[in-house]
């Protein structure tokens, strides 16, 4: 077995990016500790889906994650779907019921008008966040997490030994070798490394997440419908559903469009007049989507703007997943970014001899995964317009095109190709 790593990493923030870059650290050797802010390790949000790139990434780095994962994922009937694309709003039917551009097909509103395969289903499917990340947690060894800790600001250390010093509300201190940022979308990694022009900003969308138990999202929609991935397209807004919880649940969200979001919190409770007031000129099956649902939250979309790098060599801090990159939801590839990141960081780590590489593993890992996180931060607020009909217009086979050519670039990505390109800048090839 190879030896314990002479450095040690404090990754800040418990979440499924925290959790998992633990673990390939873990099966890597390197030291760590996993400093959450909260005091019980907990995700908010109900479903998340991971792509057939999320699929590998966790396979790479332990297959014991992947086993976590098919203990809690649920998938649709055809494993090679990703969703049903279906027109949701009422505005773009004629007098007749029939969609526009659709009429020689005799299409509604709610019909199927396309469906977006993935190239390889690789056990892509959907979690419930939650339950994920209790199967991560089991993968973490005994005594290598702090809970209540948080983090109030990051320094050098001053006993020579170039460590960073983290500090906590609490009042305590841990010192390390580095810190990698994991924490999140209102990151304090983030803010202490590139500043305060770099926060989350507003992507112009919200979103309503709720549940409706299956046995009566069938009873409103059919078993095909509610047991399947869906999208309902509109005029700024889109609905989405598919099965979680092993299919004892039908996850939904539910996107509609704003200019501001002046309020300080970014989930907030509503009512069911709001959330039906939004989708009132859509058609029938939204509306009954709309009706069911369990929760009202609304949830505002932010996402980061480019940040100039992921690492800072004084104090050594490093960024990944969401502190690094957060995105909006559209792709559904956000997660699995993460998962990507904490492949590629763990490997690199891995890799280093001592103390004096990590400046070089941080570099390498910002060239290699900066371009790529950034393009699904851009591409995904892109993706939110076209479902919601302003980056096409509501011309359904500029659409059609666009979408079917939009996913491949994150689902096919050769991740070990692109762990053996940052290996090679690592020993200077």
């Amino acid at each position: 077995m190879s030896t314990t790593k002479p450095f040690n990493i404090a990754i800040v923030g418990g979440g499924i990016s925290g959790l998992t870059l633990a673990i390939g650290l873990h099966k890597q050797n390197v030291p760590f500790t996993v400093y959450e802010s909260a005091h019980k390790f907990g995700e908010i949000g109900a479903g998340v889906g991971f792509g057939p790139n999320s699929v590998r990434a966790m396979g790479l780095i332990s297959p014991e994650i992947v086993e976590g994962y098919k203990r809690r994922a649920t998938y649709g009937w055809d494993r090679k779907n990703w969703f049903t694309v279906r027109v949701g709003d009422e505005r773009k039917a004629g007098p007749d019921g029939l969609i526009k551009q659709k009429e020689a097909q005799g299409l509604k509103v709610g019909d199927p008008v396309f469906e977006i395969h993935y190239t390889d289903d690789s056990l892509a499917g959907g979690v419930h966040r939650a339950h994920f990340l209790d199967e991560l947690l089991r993968l973490i060894p005994e005594g290598t997490s702090k809970l209540g800790k948080r983090l109030v600001d990051i320094t050098n250390a001053t006993d020579g030994s170039q460590d960073v010093v983290l500090h906590f509300a609490d009042g305590t201190t841990a010192q390390h070798s580095a810190v990698v940022g994991c924490d999140g979308i209102k990151s304090k990694s983030r803010d202490i490394l590139v500043g305060e022009d770099y926060k989350a900003v507003f992507s112009g969308k919200y979103a309503y997440r709720g549940l409706i138990p299956m046995d009566k999202a069938i009873e409103k929609l059919g078993e095909e419908i509610a047991q399947n991935p869906q999208m309902y397209m509109g005029y700024h807004g889109h609905v989405l559903t598919f099965p979680i919880e092993k299919g004892k649940t039908m996850n939904v969200v539910a996107f509609n469009s704003c200019d501001t979001w002046t309020d300080p919190q970014w989930v907030v409770k509503t009512s069911k007049e709001k959330m039906l007031d939004d989708f009132s000129a859509w058609g029938a099956q939204v509306k009954a989507i709309i009706e069911g649902m369990e929760k009202r939250d609304i949830w505002a979309l932010f996402n980061d703007p480019p940040a100039p790098t992921y690492y800072g060599t004084s104090p050594r801090i490093c960024l990944l997943g969401d502190a690094a990159h957060a995105t909006t939801p559209h792709q559904g590839a956000g997660a699995g970014m993460c998962i990507e990141d904490c492949f590629v960081l763990s490997r690199l780590l891995g890799e280093a001899k001592d103390v004096q590489d990590l400046d070089k593993v941080f570099q390498v890992y910002d060239e290699v995964r900066r371009p790529r996180t950034q393009k699904l931060v851009k591409t995904s607020k892109e993706a939110g317009m076209l479902y919601d009909f302003e980056l096409e217009g509501d011309d359904l086979e500029a659409i059609e095109k666009n979408f079917k050519s939009r996913m491949s670039w994150i689902w096919d990505e050769d991740l070990e190709g692109e762990l053996e390109k940052a290996l090679s800048m690592l020993r200077g090839e």
